[in-house]
């Protein structure tokens, strides 16, 4: 009778360490995944501030003269170019009267099925009206990214026999397009920014970070031969 008591308070006894040693272990791992979760947030603020710096650090600084004009395409309204693209073919257009290149190149595929025009179509047809003679105009009718936006733009420039280039986009979307163009192999690639007065920055700001983010890793992908 008394081993059976003692047996009891033994079993009971291991059991209870067992218990506490579980609940210890589980604490243990509540604070190793609350130190991975701060970590993770620090992380993820200082790539976030270094992303956002990388934005606003693009500067304006275009060539005299360039072979061709390039627009980064943005997206139409319907058969019309958004207010945000119409300030881009504004700037393209006081480039382009002062001399800095001859020739344009207007790169943006199709925004959306059932769509009339193409990006490029639209801004040609916006700076026909405008005064440009459409033999200028060099249409890229095919890219969805900034990356093709510039890898299809390459393609005509060779084509054509061009070597230099000088891009224009917006402000926030400068240094991401600039980098790019020199990764494409680019020779000595300038970029000229105009700021919006119609776009709401922070709305647009927050999404180039996730898109500067993505082209860090597509770029990585490349640097590996993966893509």
């Amino acid at each position: 009778m008394e081993q059976d008591v003692y047996l009891r308070r033994m079993t009971a006894a291991i059991q209870k360490g067992q218990k506490r040693k579980r609940r210890q272990g589980r604490s243990r791992l509540g604070r190793r995944l609350v130190f991975v979760g701060i970590g993770l947030l620090l992380l993820g603020a200082m790539w976030t501030g270094y992303i956002v710096w990388k934005i606003e650090s693009a500067v304006s600084a275009p060539a005299e003269q360039a072979d061709v004009g390039i627009i980064l395409g943005a997206s139409m309204w319907g058969e019309e170019p958004s207010p945000g693209l119409r300030e881009r073919l504004e700037h393209a257009l006081e480039e382009y009267r002062q001399g800095r290149f001859e020739s344009f190149i207007v790169s943006g595929g199709l925004d959306a099925p059932g769509m009339k025009y193409t990006e490029a179509e639209g801004m040609r047809n916006y700076l026909v009206q405008a005064g440009v003679p459409e033999e200028r105009i060099y249409l890229e009718n095919e890219a969805t990214s900034t990356y093709e936006n510039l890898l299809f733009s390459q393609q005509i420039m060779q084509e054509q026999g061009w070597v230099t280039a000088l891009i224009m986009t917006h402000d926030y979307h400068g240094s991401r397009a600039m980098e790019i163009a020199r990764v494409l192999g680019y020779e000595e690639p300038t970029i000229s920014l105009t700021e919006s007065t119609v776009l709401p920055m922070a709305k647009h700001k927050s999404r180039e970070v996730l898109a500067y983010t993505k082209w860090k890793m597509d770029r990585a992908l490349l640097a590996l031969g993966w893509r």
